[in-house]
């Protein structure tokens, strides 16, 4: 079992349970999944490149990741009909508490200029969107051959309301402002 998970069902789930008086354990949220997408359209053309992002995802997140195509061809971008143009990974379980560690301790502290991450990225459902506009804050990856690509990530939780999300990320310790 992933230490994160283990701190989520010793610790956090006391603390939430006493913030919001929750009658059922089952209303306490947890994060369901962490899904990252990574858009590489000036690299439609060139299949070494996506080569390299599909690369840099897997090392990342340590599951290999779906490559997305275009669904229609758009000319004023030189773009056909079902070309790759990004790649994108579903994190569950395991992986996913093994990211969230890595991610908060690891990477994040790494950013330039990090002052925390945005309070207002939340979707209204629960949800927390955010972009890291450099991979290389990972140390897994080897920014000296490959190009700087960026990835969206989005945390999904099954909390109801954003104040339950924020303050179950924040028990997470991740660094929202």
């Amino acid at each position: 079992m992933s230490q994160l998970k283990q701190y989520y069902q010793s610790h956090i789930v006391e603390e939430l349970k006493k913030q919001f008086n929750y009658a059922n354990v089952m209303q306490i949220p947890k994060i369901t999944k962490i899904t990252l997408n990574m858009g590489i359209g000036e690299a439609a053309n060139d299949k070494k490149m996506i080569e390299s992002a599909v690369k840099d995802m897997t090392a990342i997140s340590g599951q290999k990741p779906i490559i997305t195509k275009t669904r229609k061809a758009v000319a004023s971008f030189k773009i056909r009909d079902g070309w790759p143009i990004g790649c994108k990974v579903t994190l569950r379980g395991h992986n996913m508490y093994e990211f969230l560690q890595r991610l908060v301790s690891i990477s994040l502290p790494r950013m330039r200029d990090f002052r925390g991450l945005k309070a207002n990225s939340f979707d209204g459902r629960g949800n927390y969107n955010f972009g890291i506009k450099e991979l290389i804050v990972f140390p897994e990856i080897d920014f000296d051959t490959d190009p700087v690509w960026g990835v969206d990530i989005c945390i999904t939780t099954s909390a109801t309301s954003d104040d339950q999300a924020k303050a179950l990320l924040k028990l997470f310790n991740l660094p929202i402002k």
